[in-house]
């Protein structure tokens, strides 16, 4: 691979990671309730997860939702009802601070399945792997994975340092109710977004 790709490559791969989306949205989320170690084991998985996603894009998978439509559907379908999960429990959300916390903070797996259903993680894979590689080149496709992961991993969890950032400032429930509502809302919104994709 050209040393003159690596630059646009890692420019692609921070401006796809660090824009906002459903996943970075749970990142500054759990910033806001938890340790920020909690924040950082979702964001390892949401990182895995788009990098396997990339792969398996890299390897064909992206073809199988072009040739059998149902599956681009039921994905699209899956997403919006996880998001809306995620949108409700935040919602439901009563401020309390994260020391009195009972509720179980987003984990590995969750990161994980979160960046599966993503839309933008699909679009953001197919449209890299097919802007600098060669499509059909696996040593190409694991060499942008390979630039990918910290890349991702840093931008998800500039998210979480947010969102802890955030806690410091907020000290009373009802603002950081405010706060979820808002999160929820546009987690909510992001759905609109897949459904008319």
């Amino acid at each position: 691979m050209s040393v003159s790709l690596l630059l646009p490559m890692s420019a692609f791969a921070l401006a796809a990671s660090i824009s906002p989306g459903p996943v970075n949205l749970v990142c500054l989320s759990s910033g806001t309730h938890y340790p920020i170690a909690k924040g950082l084991v979702f964001v390892t998985g949401a990182t895995l997860g788009f990098i396997a996603l990339f792969l398996g894009i890299g390897a064909g998978l992206y073809s199988l939702l072009t040739t059998v439509p149902l599956f681009d559907v039921l994905l699209r379908w899956a997403g919006v009802a996880f998001l809306l999960y995620l949108s409700i429990k935040l919602a439901m959300d009563d401020g309390t601070l994260p020391e009195q916390a009972i509720a179980k903070p987003p984990g590995f797996m969750t990161g994980a399945l979160m960046q599966w259903l993503n839309p933008k993680a699909w679009i953001a894979s197919a449209s890299g792997i097919s802007a600098y590689t060669s499509g059909n080149d696996l040593t190409q496709i694991a060499m942008f994975a390979a630039l990918y992961l910290p890349i991702c991993w840093l931008s998800l969890a500039s998210w979480v340092y947010a969102g802890a950032f955030l806690k410091r400032s907020i000290q009373t429930p009802r603002l950081l109710v405010t706060i979820n509502r808002l999160l929820a809302v546009l987690l909510a919104t992001s759905c609109l977004f897949l459904l008319l994709a």
